[in-house]
């Protein structure tokens, strides 16, 4: 299959969604980012100077995926009808971390896939900022769609969520 973001002599263009159908589209997207345990515990209790971590993290995700058209070139703008930022903390057994998951939808002629990707990447950016005066050390990692439905080609799934 072809590579759809560029025109026959290979140049980038936008591709063209005008003759496709209006469809229920959906994606959803996950990543994590971990860090060390006593900087998972300020977040848990709430004690960060800066504020609720998670609660700016989710706004700055639903802002982000409304935004996504003016940060990657090629994608259109799309007038979203719901988007869902899930934040988990790990539990004490496994490797401190805070989970993210996106889900992101929309009635038009093109998919959210880099709407939930986007908002996810931000999300977990603004944890890193918001905490980056006591771990430098986090890591942003399994950043993936791990589902969308809608359109032409239906429903993909990952087979390893």
């Amino acid at each position: 299959m072809p590579l759809t973001h560029f025109n026959p002599q290979g140049e980038a263009h936008m591709v063209n969604v005008g003759e496709k159908a209006i469809t229920h589209r959906r994606a959803i997207a996950s990543g994590k980012i971990t860090m060390q345990a006593s900087t998972l515990a300020l977040i848990q209790q709430g004690n960060h100077k800066k504020g609720d971590v998670l609660g700016i993290a989710r706004t700055a995700g639903i802002m982000a995926s409304k935004r996504t058209a003016d940060l990657i070139p090629l994608c259109h703008p799309l007038a979203l009808t719901h988007v869902e930022v899930k934040l988990e903390l790990t539990s004490a057994e496994q490797v401190p971390a805070v989970l993210c998951q996106v889900t992101v939808e929309t009635q038009g002629q093109t998919g959210v896939e880099m709407e939930a990707l986007t908002a996810v990447q931000v999300s977990l950016l603004t944890i890193y900022d918001m905490c980056k005066a006591v771990d430098r050390g986090m890591c942003m990692t399994d950043i993936r769609l791990i589902h969308k439905s809608g359109g032409k080609s239906g429903i993909w799934q990952t087979q390893n969520p």
